[in-house]
C-alpha cells in the first residue's frame, strides 16, 4: 500500500502533467522562414490572422524574420466541434440583426452591412518609399489598385469588404466606393484607414486627414 504522502506526491505530479498537456493543446511555436507571412501562417495552421496576431502582440505583422519564434494558437477538439453550431447561430443571429441595415451605392445597388464605422482616412500610393521592401503589393501579395484599403486588423479584419463614402480625392470613384481590407501599415491603428490612390506621393499627400464612413459588408 502506497503511504499517504507518496499518494499526495502522485497525484500532483498527475495534475502538473495535466496542467503541462492543456497549455501544450492551447498553442504551439512555430520558427519563421524569410518567407513567411502571417497570411501564410494562417493557411497552414487553420488558423485567422486577427487570432495569429492576438496571440503575437509583441510582432509587428510587417516584420517576419527568419528565426523569429511565433506563438500558434490551436482550437480545442471540443471548440471545433461546437464551432459549426455557434457559426450557424451566430449567422442567424446576425440575419436578423442586419436584416433592415442596407446602403444604396453611387452605382445604385443596395447592400447589405452589419456595422458602420466613422474613421479617419489618410491615402498612400504604390511608390517605392511608401511600400519598403515588399513593393507596390498588399498584405496577400497582389497588385495595389484602386479598392485596396490598409487597415487595423483588430479594428477590421482582413478580407472585409467594405463600402467607404465621405471622402474627397480626384482620382477615387465619386461618392463612394466598393472596397476589400487587403493591407495593413505600421501607423494604422485603431480608428484609421489608408486607402490606396493612384499616382504620386505629392498628390496623394494632398488627400490629408479625412473624416470617412466605412460601412461593413455582408
Amino acid at each position: 500500500m502506497l503511504k499517504r504522502s507518496t499518494l499526495a506526491a502522485a497525484v500532483i505530479g498527475l495534475s502538473v502533467m495535466m496542467a503541462a498537456g492543456t497549455v501544450d493543446a492551447a498553442s504551439k511555436t512555430h520558427t519563421t522562414s524569410d518567407n513567411d507571412t502571417f497570411w501564410k501562417l494562417s493557411k497552414q495552421y487553420g488558423v485567422s490572422v486577427n487570432e495569429l496576431i492576438d496571440a503575437n502582440p509583441k510582432v509587428n505583422p510587417l516584420n517576419l524574420y527568419k528565426g523569429l519564434k511565433l506563438s500558434i494558437p490551436v482550437a480545442s477538439k471540443k471548440a471545433e466541434a461546437a464551432a459549426p453550431a455557434a457559426d450557424k447561430k451566430a449567422a442567424m443571429k446576425a440575419m436578423a440583426d442586419t436584416s433592415a441595415q442596407t446602403i444604396t451605392a453611387t452605382n445604385g445597388v443596395e447592400y447589405a452591412y452589419s456595422k458602420a464605422l466613422s474613421v479617419q482616412a489618410t491615402a498612400y500610393t504604390a511608390a517605392a518609399a511608401e511600400n519598403g521592401k515588399w513593393g507596390a503589393v498588399d498584405y496577400f501579395g497582389d497588385k495595389l489598385k484602386v479598392g485596396t484599403i490598409a487597415v487595423d486588423p483588430k479594428m477590421i479584419p482582413l478580407g472585409t469588404k467594405l463600402y467607404v463614402t465621405g471622402y474627397d480625392y480626384n482620382g477615387l470613384p465619386q461618392g463612394g466606393m466598393i472596397a476589400t481590407a487587403t493591407d495593413i501599415g505600421g501607423s494604422i491603428k485603431g480608428n484609421r484607414i489608408d486607402i490606396f490612390v493612384p499616382g504620386v506621393t505629392s498628390q496623394a499627400m494632398s488627400f490629408g486627414f479625412q473624416d470617412v464612413k466605412v460601412f461593413i459588408l455582408e
